[in-house]
């Protein structure tokens, strides 16, 4: 019997509210009614599993909501935060592989070995003009870094 009398007395302020003109609307009785239906249904849902579409849709959404209405979303501010970093990270990441300049390939490396050891007294900016001339281009850093591996000294010394 209280029950029913408070049910009553609540619709009725309520009714009153909306047809004042400084109470509250209609959108904001309905607002109310989905914010207690979330309620609910937190209660009785264990924890939502969110897709990465789902993510981004409360991120984009909360970054638009006024600080007092934070409360009601799903997740926590500091979870909004933690997914943002990710996919800041996951942008700005480095893509797997190798880093630097790509290998020389084995024709190249056989071919400066060659030219090194058949012409002495050439350098390694010498053998780098000889290999433009074919159309192959070498840095000379590369070529000098390969001389050194295949134990081939420095030009003047390695008659």
């Amino acid at each position: 019997m209280v029950f029913s009398f408070l049910y009553l007395a609540v619709r009725a302020l309520l009714g009153a509210l909306v047809r004042s003109r400084r109470g509250l609307h209609v959108k904001d009785i309905e607002l109310l009614v989905l914010r207690h239906e979330l309620a609910i249904l937190r209660r009785q849902v264990g924890r939502p599993q969110l897709r990465p579409a789902d993510r981004a849709l409360l991120a984009a959404a909360a970054s638009h909501l006024p600080r007092s209405s934070l409360g009601a979303l799903l997740v926590t501010p500091r979870t909004l935060l933690r997914w943002h970093q990710g996919l800041v990270r996951r942008k700005w990441r480095q893509l797997p592989g190798r880093r630097g300049r790509p290998q020389l390939s084995s024709e190249v490396q056989g071919l400066v070995l060659r030219l090194a050891r058949e012409n002495p007294r050439w350098g390694h900016r010498r053998i780098c003009g000889e290999l433009a001339k074919l159309g192959f281009r070498v840095s000379p850093t590369s070529i000098r870094r390969l001389l050194g591996q295949g134990r081939l000294g420095p030009a003047p010394r390695r008659l």
